[in-house]
């Protein structure tokens, strides 16, 4: 469980960056990288959104709201 929490967490901050990067500069690094491959970077996006959710979820619980 543990490794999965920090790859829940690496994730949610690879995403953080990147909608940062968008915000602040219009610069989407998943897309520069995949947007070749549409498929590639839809499944990237799901990944990084249920990284997310997953981190959410271990710190409700760690933080006892669970």
């Amino acid at each position: 469980m543990k490794l999965l929490q920090q790859i829940a967490c690496l994730l949610t901050i690879v995403g953080a960056i990147n909608w940062g990067l968008v915000g602040a500069f219009d610069v989407n690094v998943v897309h520069s990288l995949f947007g070749t491959m549409p498929m590639v970077e839809k499944w990237t996006y799901i990944v990084i959104g249920i990284a997310g959710l997953a981190h959410a979820i271990f710190g409700a619980r760690e933080m006892k709201y669970f």
